[in-house]
């Protein structure tokens, strides 16, 4: 049951609620810019929005996983490297059963999400080191250890989102007005 008592202090915590804590901030940090964010979103949608200029070949990239990802995701991209570093091809089909290891050759579903996951988070030690054409070379790279396209075949922002991966059309995509 509410009184006047509880009501006039609901009211005056509404009112000067608010007031006071904004004069209590630590004013800590500065107001974010565009040229901040902008350099933060770097997110690649499956239709190839917000995919940089650039290209590379699986040969290309063959070089660069080498050199950079070997170590985790071992020889030919079959895992055996470090801990969590699954492998990124082969793997049966999903139909075979929920024990199926997943991997990028049977269960994603677009290219689109390989480049944007390798871009901002390859090599695990150095995120965000990649240039957008070391990006597109590993793609190309880990698409072509799928069988999903040629080894000479050139990736790039207008060729990647046309790529259709295996597993495509068996996802319920969660938000289908972002697609």
């Amino acid at each position: 049951m509410f009184t006047r008592k509880t009501l006039l202090a609901a009211s005056l915590v509404l009112t000067f609620g608010p007031v006071a804590v904004a004069a209590e901030t630590p004013k800590l940090g500065k107001p974010i810019t565009e040229a901040d964010i902008a350099a933060w979103d770097i997110a690649a949608m499956p239709d190839g929005t917000g995919l940089p200029p650039g290209s590379g070949t699986a040969v290309q990239g063959a070089v660069i996983y080498a050199q950079k990802c070997v170590a985790c995701h071992g020889e030919g991209g079959k895992g055996g490297g470090a801990p969590g570093a699954g492998p990124l091809a082969g793997g049966g089909p999903l139909t075979a059963g929920i024990d199926t290891p997943k991997t990028i050759g049977n269960f994603y579903g677009y290219a689109t999400t390989v480049f944007d996951f390798t871009r901002r988070s390859m090599p695990f030690n150095m995120p965000l080191s990649l240039t957008d054409n070391e990006a597109y070379a590993l793609t190309a790279y880990i698409l072509a250890l799928n069988k999903i396209i040629g080894e000479n075949d050139v990736i790039d922002a207008k060729t990647l989102p046309a790529v259709k991966m295996p597993n495509r059309d068996n996802f319920i995509i969660r938000f289908p007005d972002r697609i």
